[in-house]
């Protein structure tokens, strides 16, 4: 079963979030932002060309507009490959763990992975950003050294940062595997 529902983020802008459940175990959550906008990209390229042109009229020197254009594309190579993320994964399996995947711009994917056995919950938790309080959702990891400890926490769609609302839907689904999970590994 699928669900698309449309939530925003805490600037304000528009995210969306798949909701994938496979079976009562294996649930999926992808939270997509807005794609990289033509206008935005046109509109810095345009400016810093247009600078560049000015110079190159004051100077007259062709290798100014040559490094304004080669710096251009490698800053916008850069931006799509290491900080543009389109979409953000969770994937929760009751027997196995926790999946988190990063989609950037570029095509490139970042995955990480937490055995089950090393979770401890999933809370939402709030933080002040920016003279505001906003909440993430978060993975707390089990202390190896002490069992009612805390040794990692481990946030959620970083990138995204969705508002409470959307962060309710997946920690109830979330918190369902987890009871699930705990029912039965406890049971003989």
């Amino acid at each position: 079963m699928e669900a698309e529902q449309s939530f925003s983020d805490i600037c304000g802008g528009r995210l969306a979030l798949q909701r994938r459940y496979y079976s009562p175990s294996c649930r999926e959550f992808c939270v997509s932002c807005p794609r990289l906008s033509l206008r935005s990209l046109t509109a810095v390229t345009c400016t810093v060309w247009l600078a560049a042109y000015g110079l190159f009229t004051l100077c007259e020197k062709s290798m100014i507009l040559s490094a304004a254009i080669f710096i251009t594309l490698l800053g916008l190579l850069g931006y799509l490959h290491f900080v543009k993320i389109d979409q953000e994964t969770l994937l929760i399996i009751d027997s196995l763990g926790i999946q988190m995947t990063s989609s950037y711009a570029s095509g490139k994917e970042s995955t990480t992975f937490i055995e089950m056995g090393k979770v401890k919950d999933l809370v939402i938790n709030e933080a002040i950003y920016m003279q505001k309080v906003i909440y993430y959702l978060c993975i707390l990891l089990k202390d190896p050294v002490e069992p009612h400890g805390i040794s990692q926490v481990v946030p959620v769609f970083q990138s995204a940062k969705p508002r409470l609302d959307c962060l309710i839907e997946v920690y109830r689904s979330c918190q369902e595997i987890l009871a699930h999970q705990k029912a039965t590994s406890a049971s003989p």
